[in-house]
């Protein structure tokens, strides 16, 4: 098998994005290994992580190999992609553990796609820890359980504090309106010839982060039960006009207008990107993936106006359906002992943030707890002597995101939906004269066809 060679001792292997690669990927899993230990194969970093996310992955893999002396792990690079996950499903070349986002999780277990492990959570004996509405995105209409909600996330405003300096503007007073936001990306194109703001447009991001910025102009796309498209209302209407005054009147928004979700961070990193929105917990990503200056970031929470609510999101992990016992018993503990102990012991939490610290990475990312708020509350005083991100950098997030309602994201045909939203944000950016009620108008229609 073919993989990214790795300086790290971790075993490595890269999933590609094409799919002979994949193809060839699932002719190697498998769950034994010569020497009788169960072989694991779990999801790691995207390609590209630096090497310190990579020693501090061994360092926990080697816990917990010493934990479950019989159990093998296999780190694979992974990262989801909507364009390119349907065909590593299909060809089986996934990870025994991989994670998947809350918007896929309902469609995949309706598939049966993802294994049900309803009894294992209710031994390990917290099923009832979950926040009940982050719980439902793994529930099915029966209550029975097919993954673990392992990192949560509201949206929140994430800003260069070196670009805000250059512009003449003070990083400790992010804007708090959707016309400062306006404002100060203006001045921070004027004054430094970056784009003062920039949003995703494409592989589903465009229409991820229409819906988050329409949700807080209190614009909602669906109705509540999933079955009536509302994309052509008023907060998505004003985030589309938001766009085209920024692009054609202010000219703030740069001139790269085919972004996701990687190429945004590496922009954003590379100091050419004022602001943008996206999850609160980018932070870690942004340091580890894209060798971004702590010094230059900041997040505060993104603006509401006319009942808005902030979009909320994360990811779970999950397992195939197609595991045998023994392997679906030792990812059951991986998952339990990799994602969810930090969140719920003292001294699993202390491990984990010391083994990331002492390679260096980010501990104290600001989230959304997946937990009651009292545990999460208390997790932190058990990391307190590890946090090592600039959390005052941050401030205004972490001082206000409570005030703000969170809503999830649309319930059907989530990913469906953002693919037919990504070209009416790039038709509004690309075109002057893009009409916005015409596309709205033929974006519902689409999307009522698909909700049925």
């Amino acid at each position: 098998m073919k993989g990214k060679t790795m300086k790290s001792p971790t075993k490595v292997i890269a999933i590609a994005a094409a799919f002979a690669t994949v193809a060839s990927l699932a002719a190697c899993s498998g769950g034994g290994a010569s020497d009788g230990k169960i072989e694991l194969r779990v999801a790691t970093f995207p390609p590209g992580a630096d090497q310190a996310a990579y020693d501090a992955f061994a360092t926990q893999e080697a816990q917990f190999e010493k934990k479950y002396p019989n159990i093998d792990i296999i780190g694979v690079e992974y990262e989801w992609e909507g364009p390119t996950f349907t065909a590593q499903l299909a060809a089986g070349s996934l990870p025994d553990v991989f994670t998947v986002p809350f918007t896929d999780a309902k469609t995949l277990l309706e598939n049966g796609q993802l294994a049900d492990v309803t009894e294992e959570i209710e031994k390990l004996g917290y099923a009832d820890k979950f926040n009940p509405i982050i719980l439902d995105a793994v529930k099915d209409a029966d209550g029975h359980l097919f993954g673990f909600p392992r990192q949560a996330y509201a949206l929140g405003l994430q800003y260069n504090r070196d670009l805000f300096e250059q512009a003449g503007l003070d990083p400790n007073s992010p804007p708090t309106t959707w016309d400062e936001v306006r404002e100060y990306a203006k001045q921070i194109a004027e004054k430094t010839g970056k784009a003062g703001y920039a949003t995703m447009t494409q592989n589903n991001t465009g229409g991820w982060q229409l819906t988050a910025q329409a949700a807080s102009r209190g614009g909602f796309l669906q109705s509540d039960d999933g079955t009536t498209s509302t994309i052509a209302n008023d907060g998505v209407k004003a985030t589309l006009q938001f766009f085209h005054d920024l692009r054609w009147e202010d000219h703030s928004m740069g001139d790269n207008f085919l972004l996701d979700w990687g190429s945004i961070n590496q922009e954003f990193a590379a100091g050419n990107i004022g602001m943008y929105t996206s999850g609160s917990d980018l932070y870690t990503a942004l340091v580890r993936d894209f060798s971004l200056d702590p010094a230059v970031y900041g997040l505060t929470t993104i603006p509401m106006e006319d009942g808005g609510k902030v979009l909320g999101g994360g990811d779970i992990a999950v397992l195939p359906p197609s595991l045998d016992d023994a392997t679906k018993d030792a990812a059951v503990k991986w998952v339990d002992w990799y994602y969810m102990q930090k969140l719920l012991n003292e001294d699993a939490a202390a491990a984990d943030a010391k083994a990331l610290a002492d390679s260096g990475q980010a501990v104290g990312t600001p989230v959304l707890p997946v937990l009651d708020q009292a545990t999460y509350e208390e997790s932190l005083t058990w990391i307190e002597p590890y946090v090592n991100v600039p959390r005052e950098q941050m401030q205004g997030f972490i001082d206000h995101i409570f005030e703000q309602t969170p809503v999830g994201e649309p319930k059907s045909h989530t990913q469906e939906i953002y693919a037919l939203l990504d070209p009416v944000v790039q038709a509004v950016l690309t075109d002057e004269n893009a009409d916005i009620d015409a596309l709205l108008a033929q974006a519902d229609t689409d999307a009522q066809a698909l909700l049925g």
